[in-house]
């Protein structure tokens, strides 16, 4: 019987194109490494940095795509503590709750503020009156994007009054808030009275498996660089 030559000559070609392909995924997941690596370190660098001033209003636009979050923030104002949101947590504490205080600022602004976690039993605002701080106060904290929409098969119900996801724009129009900017900021761990809500639990973690995809991507492509190379020896053994 006659050896399918042409066949094996395709499937070479195509064992060629294969490990073309995954050597070139693996030198873009390679590319991907160092840019989550330098992410990080951009991140860690903001989080440990002197609080500052928050992004002024010419800077919302595009907040976004700069390096805004997890910026460490300082601001001045007034908790509007009638307005606070529940959004539903699993924290290093237990389930619970975030709570979202609208802080007015000085220049007619409102920034809602993370000011931390409560667990169920502490989910009514009475159970935890020492925390509702009057009169100006100091938020430092990090920075954060609108998380809209809800959590993963969970939506938001405003209406119900349920939150999964920290959703600025939802949550502004929900308690019809004025010059609500579109971020907003994780309280840090400066204690509050009465010891609720409690913050600072901000967890910053960056998924980073770029080496274990590039060193399988590579694997695949030196596989099938060898399946190639092999090929013809099996066709000598054949005929």
């Amino acid at each position: 019987m006659e050896t399918p030559v042409k066949s094996y000559l395709g499937f070479r070609a195509f064992l060629l194109f294969a490990a073309i392909v995954f050597t070139a995924l693996g030198i873009w997941q390679v590319q991907r490494l160092f840019w989550k690596l330098d992410l990080i370190a951009r991140v860690d660098a903001r989080v440990h940095a002197a609080a500052a001033a928050p992004p002024a209003a010419n800077e919302w636009p595009t907040i976004k795509s700069t390096d805004a979050e997890y910026r460490h923030v300082v601001l001045n104002g007034t908790f509007d503590n009638l307005r606070e949101t529940l959004v539903q947590a699993v924290t290093e504490r237990g389930p619970g709750f975030w709570v979202l205080t609208p802080l007015a600022t000085a220049d007619g602004g409102t920034v809602l503020i993370n000011r931390g976690f409560v667990p169920p039993d502490r989910r009514d605002p009475t159970s935890r009156a020492e925390g509702q701080l009057q009169g100006e106060v100091t938020v430092t904290g990090l920075l954060r994007l609108s998380e809209p929409g809800g959590a993963f098969l969970r939506s938001n119900n405003p209406a119900a009054g349920s939150w999964y996801s920290r959703d600025v724009q939802a949550i502004g129009e929900n308690k019809q808030l004025v010059k609500l900017v579109p971020y907003f900021v994780d309280a840090d761990a400066t204690a509050n009275p009465g010891g609720y809500p409690v913050g600072g639990l901000t967890v910053i973690q960056f998924r980073n498996s770029h080496l274990v995809y590039a060193l399988t991507w590579f694997a695949l492509a030196i596989m099938s660089f060898a399946a190639m190379i092999m090929i013809p020896r099996f066709l000598r053994k054949e005929t």
